[in-house]
């Protein structure tokens, strides 16, 4: 097709003239086609990327600035179509590998995403009630579980020269504080 006849097929296509659509979709198949199959594609590929490409022609046939370059634009879209398809052929690998096939599926269930996304949250949750609980413990309880916590664990020694306590009293004040931790966690039902 003359450049020329193009432009004015697509501006009358723009208003409405069914012939002329039909004449750009006679004349420029055979360009697309051949993009197509520049690409070697599956004839069901190559048949769902002609008819992106003239969907897309559809949808922008309005807002082409230059119409005498339908072509141009008709055959760099059904390259871009081309293309995505064979990027998305690349992540999938065809095999006929029995123990492969019958693998059970490592992707997600979308309800076990979202259980999960909800026990996430409630997680969160409870360890944001254990901090503000700890927060209200007595000083010498939160520096006795602070130390306490510490990776690697001091032994009962440091944490005696630190906190200036005998360390034959750390193990049962850390029993009280964590007693004193749990009842209020308790008594806000956090546990």
């Amino acid at each position: 097709m003359d450049r020329t006849d193009v432009g004015a097929l697509v501006r009358s296509a723009v208003d409405g003239d069914t012939a002329a659509w039909k004449a750009l979709v006679d004349g420029l198949s055979p360009l697309v086609w051949s993009v197509v199959r520049a690409h070697r594609l599956s004839d069901a590929d190559g048949h769902e990327v002609y008819q992106t490409v003239w969907f897309r022609f559809a949808q922008h046939l309005g807002r082409i600035r230059e119409p005498h370059k339908a072509g141009s634009w008709l055959a760099s879209t059904a390259r871009n179509e081309c293309l995505k398809v064979i990027k998305g052929l690349k992540r999938l690998t065809p095999t006929d590998d029995p123990q492969l096939l019958d693998r059970a599926s490592e992707d997600r269930t979308p309800e076990q995403s979202v259980l999960d996304s909800e026990e996430a949250a409630a997680q969160s949750e409870r360890v944001r009630f254990l901090w503000q609980e700890f927060e209200e413990l007595g000083e010498r309880c939160r520096q006795l579980l602070r130390v306490l916590i510490a990776s690697p664990p001091p032994s009962y020694q440091e944490v005696s020269a630190a906190l200036g306590i005998a360390v034959g009293s750390i193990g049962p004040m850390r029993q009280r504080c964590l007693r004193r931790l749990r009842a209020r966690l308790d008594a806000r039902g956090a546990l």
